[in-house]
């Protein structure tokens, strides 16, 4: 097989939709968390979905507290943003009319609560990025922030927020 044929990285097989994908890794989309405050999971304006910021909730449950790079190490966190990633496609497909409406994701902004001298946000980051491009192939790559800061809601480790584009 030359290079040109040799499957992109992060492509999805052919002829499998994300479902089939996410099925694939073992992983079914949990239901939407319930927001902490007055806000809504997720926004459709038009042919576009902004989610909240998502935490790594599981089953009502925070999965972890603490600053990366102190109490909570960057392998654990980078596992917290892929649940924080699919916490978000949980809240962007129950906006957009299920998760096969998803045509790609455009942008991701993740955050990272950080010790003072920890500068892998991007590595972190990575969890949630990985997970998507494995779900949606090349509809999964986007444009990305990962930002470090002080503290976030209930004292987690890392939240993420997508905005993913929808079919009509």
């Amino acid at each position: 097989m030359s290079s040109e044929d040799a499957p992109d990285e992060g492509a999805a097989p052919q002829g499998s939709g994300p479902q089939e994908r996410l099925t694939a890794l073992g992983l079914t989309l949990p239901p939407v968390v319930t927001p902490l405050a007055a806000y809504v999971p997720a926004v459709r304006s038009g042919s576009m979905v902004y989610t909240s910021g998502q935490l790594p909730m599981v089953d009502g449950q925070l999965l972890s507290a603490g600053k990366v790079g102190a109490e909570v190490g960057a392998a654990e966190a980078a596992a917290l943003a892929r649940t924080c990633a699919l916490n978000a496609l949980a809240a962007a497909a129950d906006a957009a009319g299920g998760l096969s409406s998803i045509r790609r994701i455009v942008k991701l902004t993740g955050f990272v609560a950080s010790a003072p001298d920890f500068t892998g946000q991007p590595q972190v980051v990575n969890g949630a990025s990985e997970l998507l491009l494995e779900i949606f192939g090349d509809a999964g790559r986007h444009a990305r922030s990962a930002v470090g800061t002080a503290v976030l809601p209930l004292n987690a480790p890392v939240e993420v927020e997508l905005i993913v584009e929808v079919k009509d």
